[in-house]
């Protein structure tokens, strides 16, 4: 029975019946008010028909008897889904309407007829089961396979050389002044290869097993001068005589090292394969030249440098000096000398009426970050020249340059001759190809011509490589920047690329960079001023 005229809730088989019999001056039975009697009834909680309850509901205003099933019991329900690589699995639980509830044995059978087995996590399972609300949760999770590790080199010796320019996002090369001279003795062991490992298997949820991809090998270097493969462990790699450990990638290399009081007409000119530390002074006409790292305690005094590695000068480079470095040179102070470094320049304190050169950057000052000074002569480096101050009123024309790199522009041009070049030789064999195989062939030389095409293509391919790579890195000469840590004063003739201005006014701290052909000079405070000239 129900508490509305005519309208009773018959339950049967777990279904809700509305039956209807018509009654004269009653009221309009209404959806909620249906929905209240269902309530009262003590079925809130059973599925409700909607549609069918409107149904029923619309057809009382009629003069008829009728009976519509409009609710019944629903029993807790799951849909399970499976990743397409058997990683996971998820569970959608619909609660009980009514109903029986989900049993959490039931489940887990249910999955393992699925074939779900491995990685099921029985505590989320019961946690929805019990909610009333139903929901979505990871029912079971693979696990995944554990590639090996790459093999590694581990450096045994505590100081290195390392001739490996290290360029960051800006463009800039991180190089460092040399120190003393580190030295290993022969049979020192210097490197050894951690070898890579296999992995770690995995399962998926269907209990298979994932096999994981072994770690790459690593192999010393084939040519590593000074350096030797242990006999017994072809993972270590040893001194072969005392010298001077130089990290080059995939391996260390040892230079000898010859040690010198100085170099004058007494010593003679220095030319060696290797190292050369010089204790005291190089005097006027003097060369020192070595395939390594040359240092020198005290000055360089109209001598001439010239080294494969670093140089670093204790003292000054004056006097008309010259010193030339495949990687970095630094010096106490340069005045009225030539400097070409293929890294990088570092002065402690000043730099006057020399040419300086640099494939990266320049520093002044860098033990005298208020005083050091950059005067007269010329400075070129590709990103970046700083110093605290640059010019001064009594001297001549100081030239700055930055956003060139000649060496890098002639390798470009150098690549992209080559690959025309290149791209001749793969056409003219691409096409002998074709005949041969259209007109047959009679000589017996098509598989030699194919292996030919074959290693021009390899060969085209590896010139486009370098291409993208000499072409990324003359993109970064516009983040060149000429920064200035205390002042810019007297007569500066200042150029990125062939973009020039020359600055006849005093400038504060900031920086001078190039955007869209405009040449800027930005305060501490970030207000960029466009500069004529």
């Amino acid at each position: 029975m129900s508490g509305f005229p005519g309208v009773d809730l018959i339950e049967a088989d777990g279904q809700l019946w509305l039956h209807h019999r018509p009654m004269p001056n009653r009221p309009a039975l209404s959806v909620d008010a249906a929905k209240d009697l269902i309530a009262q009834a003590g079925h809130a909680h059973w599925f409700l028909l909607d549609d069918e309850l409107q149904q029923a509901v619309s057809r009382c205003a009629s003069e008829e008897t009728f009976k519509v099933l409009v609710a019944e019991r629903r029993d807790a329900s799951f849909e399970l889904e499976i990743a397409p690589d058997a990683m996971c699995a998820w569970v959608t639980v619909t609660p009980a309407r009514g109903g029986s509830l989900l049993n959490l044995n039931d489940m887990v059978q249910a999955f393992a007829q699925a074939g779900v087995v491995f990685g099921v996590d029985e505590a989320a399972l019961q946690q929805v089961c019990a909610s009333p609300a139903g929901g979505r949760v990871v029912a079971a999770q693979g696990k995944p396979a554990r590639n090996g590790e790459t093999a590694r080199f581990e450096m045994l010796v505590d100081v290195t050389r390392d001739r490996r320019p290290k360029v960051g996002e800006n463009g800039l090369i991180d190089f460092r002044e040399l120190g003393d001279i580190p030295v290993v003795e022969a049979d020192q062991p210097l490197m050894k290869i951690i070898p890579e490992t296999v992995g770690f298997l995995g399962r998926n949820i269907r209990a298979e097993v994932l096999e994981p991809v072994r770690g790459q090998a690593v192999a010393f270097a084939t040519e590593l001068p000074g350096a030797k493969v242990d006999p017994q462990d072809p993972r270590l790699l040893r001194a072969v005589f005392t010298g001077q450990p130089v990290s080059v990638g995939d391996g260390v290399m040892v230079e000898k090292v010859v040690f010198f009081n100085g170099a004058s007409m007494a010593s003679g000119n220095i030319a060696f394969d290797g190292t050369v530390q010089i204790e005291g002074d190089v005097l006027t006409g003097m060369k020192v030249q070595a395939s390594g790292d040359i240092i020198v305690t005290g000055t360089v005094d109209g001598g001439h440098l010239e080294a494969g590695g670093s140089i670093r000068v204790g003292g000054g480079i004056i006097a008309h000096a010259s010193a030339r470095a495949g990687d970095s040179v630094s010096a106490r102070f340069i005045e009225n000398s030539s400097v070409d470094a293929g890294v990088g320049i570092a002065i402690d304190s000043m730099a006057l009426q020399s040419q300086l050169q640099a494939g990266n950057q320049i520093i002044v000052g860098t033990q005298s970050p208020q005083r050091g000074r950059l005067v007269g002569g010329s400075a070129r480096a590709m990103m970046l020249i700083r110093t605290p101050l640059l010019g001064d009123s009594a001297s001549t024309v100081t030239q700055v340059l930055v956003g060139v790199n000649p060496a890098l522009e002639a390798e470009y041009q150098e690549v992209l001759g080559l690959i025309a070049k290149q791209n001749q030789e793969e056409e003219n064999l691409s096409k002998l190809v074709q005949h041969l195989t259209r007109q047959g062939d009679k000589t017996g030389v098509l598989d030699r011509v194919r292996s030919t095409w074959a290693q021009a293509l390899q060969a085209l391919g590896l010139l486009l490589v370098r291409k993208d790579d000499l072409e990324k890195q003359m993109a970064l000469f516009g983040n060149a920047r000429v920064e200035i840590g205390a002042g810019v004063s007297g007569a500066v003739d200042l150029a990125f690329g062939k973009t020039q201005r020359r600055l006849r006014r005093t400038y504060d701290i900031g920086y001078f960079s190039i955007d869209k052909g405009l040449v800027l000079f930005t305060t501490p405070d970030g207000d960029a001023l466009v500069v004529d000239g």
